[in-house]
């Protein structure tokens, strides 16, 4: 698990990175009632950009940082790629990221 916990933790800054380049990263969070959703990917209260910033990294960073169990499965990049069809940005590296956060959530051993 721990090379794995590397493996990802470097994912993470990688995701965070595309999103800083493309233009999506916000210096201010939204409102705390927003980070409270209960749908899947806050779709009802946050875009997907804002999603992966404000509680995707910060609750796989906490696990982490815990030592606790990660996810074993991950749907992100579908998601993504959804999400991001209809607009003009440069989502490659983005995209790469979160197949690769795909495959390390899903290859995990039980």
């Amino acid at each position: 698990m721990m090379a794995e916990s590397h493996e990802v933790a470097a994912v993470l800054m990688d995701i965070e990175a595309e999103l800083r380049r493309m233009g999506c990263w916000q210096a201010e969070p939204p409102a705390p009632e927003a980070l409270r959703s209960e749908q899947p990917f806050a779709i009802d209260t946050l875009n997907f950009a804002q999603w992966l910033q404000f509680i995707f990294i910060p609750r796989m960073q906490f696990l982490l940082d815990q030592q606790q169990d990660l996810p074993r499965a991950s749907g992100i990049a579908p998601m993504a790629e959804e999400y991001f069809s209809g607009l003009q940005l440069p989502v490659e590296g983005l995209l790469t990221a979160l197949q690769t956060m795909d495959a390390l959530l899903g290859s995990q051993r039980a």
